[in-house]
């Protein structure tokens, strides 16, 4: 690969997650570092020449020790990316490169910037980024080069399997109260509770219609309704799987108001070690409580307080939450239906290297999708949201990288505030949590009848304070904000590189040298059916902003003209498609 060849017996360290190879070490030193999780080892050839590496990957752990070399942390569609070389240093990013393992063509994805955080041992490298858009249950090398040395790493990573090895099933028929779950099964023998056609309702006698406290186990079929507390509580565990759930009716009156009481979820968990939790194709509906809206107050408050969809407290991470509906009717609303944990920390939600995709998310008081705290390798895309204060709460990202790409945004309304943000924007008690990096991609927002979201941190004009943005950078949207907006991006903060957007309103002084001004022009027939979950958003070839974006690498690929369009759409493609019966399908 190299035109170098080593021939020799090495120590080899497997575990389902990743190989190393730190070939810029192996160059200086004329020695090669393989590290693996200690898990089982034998003693292996291995020739580089001939490209002949072993790799063993799976649906499993990393190595968050070891960080002076590369390693990978997989999802279906993504690879998180870290490294800490010793040379590295803030004016040399880390170029990198991908290709399913045995290609010939490399592809380029977005290079990593420099950004150890000081004041906490949560972030997992010097660098650390992304690789998106890819196909599950496939390897793919990874090359790492840290710009303006000779320093290189290729190691081998495989994205996680959508097929799980079910090796006992357990059929569960209709219940009246709690169903527990605390028999696991294993990484290769899944257990599967299966709830297909059966409805557990508690009828408010029980905390929780489903307690989990396992490992390996798929939670599949199940309609919830009437808990107490939570639909379904996850005392503990990793490697859960929830999907094709109908949940709704759940939580309890706050101090007997028609409010409920906090964070009361249709999936809970306050475990800080719980990870790899997929819920997919779930129904999460209808609360028996409703939440205060910001001009309500709820416990000597003005902030929403009620219920939500999904709640993960400073978890470990590594989740995925996609396909899902999360919906109510104007008496039932969320505080964030996707959300929790702490805003001012370095963890959060929904915890490092998960994956927030193709949502429904609508009727809520606050964020439609709360993703603040650490935001590491945190993704969300492909997502549509409605009937919010804010669109996407990321206040703060204090570690990074956040990914924010091709979501769309339909109306937003709030008693008190009126409307609020595509992108929230801002800190939690202080600037000093905004030290991650942000990348906003290919987003648009939408105005049906002039009752959009505005902007990205942007003031709107009932409360006149913008809010700040620090370590991002934008491409690729469409910022189409209301006619009584004075921006749409907020011109606060610092350390940003706004560019390629499509905006009505002002921008950052200094920012946009290839950006556009003006309103979009969309397909005949565009919009979103509600019925369907699905959408239209392409620009018309009329419109500004059509094949006007920057080739993003990695996040534009599959554009069908000269350039990328602006917006989450491109013209030609298939419409979008959210919730549970959507199905995402890499651009290529």
């Amino acid at each position: 690969m190299f035109g170098i060849s080593f021939g020799y017996n090495v120590a080899r360290f497997v575990h389902a997650g990743y190989w190393i190879l730190d070939t810029g070490r192996v160059m200086k030193n004329f020695r090669k570092i393989i590290i693996f999780p200690l898990v089982w080892f034998f003693f292996a050839s291995f020739d580089l020449a001939q490209d002949k590496v072993a790799v063993a990957t799976a649906f499993g752990n990393y190595n968050d020790q070891m960080n002076s070399n590369p390693f990978a942390i997989p999802t279906f569609h993504c690879i998180g990316v870290y490294w800490s070389p010793p040379e590295g240093a803030a004016d040399r990013d880390v170029l990198v490169k991908y290709r399913p393992y045995g290609a010939s063509e490399w592809a380029n994805a977005l290079p990593m910037r420099y950004n150890p955080i000081s004041t906490t041992t949560e972030d997992k490298a010097d660098y650390r980024g992304s690789i998106v858009n890819l196909t599950p249950n496939t390897e793919y090398e990874i090359h790492l080069t840290l710009k303006g040395t000779s320093q290189t790493s290729i190691f081998v990573a495989r994205t996680w399997s959508e097929d799980f090895p079910i090796a006992a099933i357990v059929t569960v028929g209709n219940q009246r109260s709690q169903y527990a779950i605390t028999v696991s099964g294993t990484a290769d023998a899944y257990r599967l509770y299966d709830g297909t056609g059966s409805t557990i309702n508690v009828k408010n006698n029980s905390d929780y219609c489903i307690f989990i406290n396992a490992s390996y186990v798929v939670v599949r079929g199940f309609n919830l309704q009437g808990a107490r507390k939570h639909g379904i509580y996850i005392e503990g565990g990793h490697d859960i799987i929830i999907e094709d759930c109908d949940i709704s009716n759940w939580g309890d009156s706050d101090s007997g108001t028609i409010f409920g009481k906090n964070y009361r979820s249709g999936i809970f968990s306050s475990n800080s070690e719980l990870k790899r939790v997929i819920i997919q194709r779930c129904k999460i509906h209808h609360p028996r409580y409703d939440t205060n809206s910001w001009a309500e107050i709820h416990n000597n408050s003005y902030h929403p307080g009620g219920p939500q969809c999904i709640a993960f407290a400073n978890s470990a991470g590594n989740h995925v939450i996609r396909y899902n509906q999360c919906w109510s009717d104007a008496e039932h609303y969320f505080n964030d239906p996707i959300g929790y944990g702490s805003n001012a920390s370095y963890r959060g939600f929904p915890g490092p290297d998960s994956d927030i995709y193709c949502n429904y998310v609508a009727d809520c008081w606050d964020d439609g999708i709360e993703a603040e705290g650490g935001g590491q390798n945190v993704r969300i895309w492909n997502n549509y949201m409605e009937r919010c204060l804010m669109a996407i709460g990321n206040a703060p990202v204090s570690i990074g990288p956040m990914y924010i790409w091709r979501n769309v945004s339909g109306e937003s309304y709030c008693p008190a505030y009126e409307y609020g943000n595509l992108l929230k924007m801002g800190y939690a008690d202080g600037v000093r949590w905004m030290t991650g990096h942000m990348y906003v991609f290919h987003n648009t927002i939408l105005q049906p009848d002039g009752k959009g979201f505005s902007g990205l941190g942007c003031a709107r004009s009932q409360s006149g304070i913008a809010r700040y943005i620090y370590h991002c950078t934008t491409r690729n949207n469409i910022l189409h904000v209301r006619e009584t907006d004075g921006a749409s991006i907020s011109s606060r903060g610092g350390d940003n590189d706004f560019d390629y957007d499509l905006a009505n309103k002002g921008v950052p002084e200094g920012h946009q040298s290839h950006g556009i001004k003006g309103i979009p022009t969309y397909v005949p027939g565009a919009g979103f059916d509600f019925a369907t979950k699905t959408g239209k958003f392409q620009l018309d070839k009329t419109s500004a902003g059509y094949d006007a974006g920057e080739l993003i690498p990695n996040f534009s690929d599959g554009y069908t003209g000269v350039a990328p369009d602006m917006g989450a759409h491109e013209n030609g493609w298939d419409d979008m498609a959210f919730g549970v019966n959507a199905v995402f399908v890499p651009p290529k």
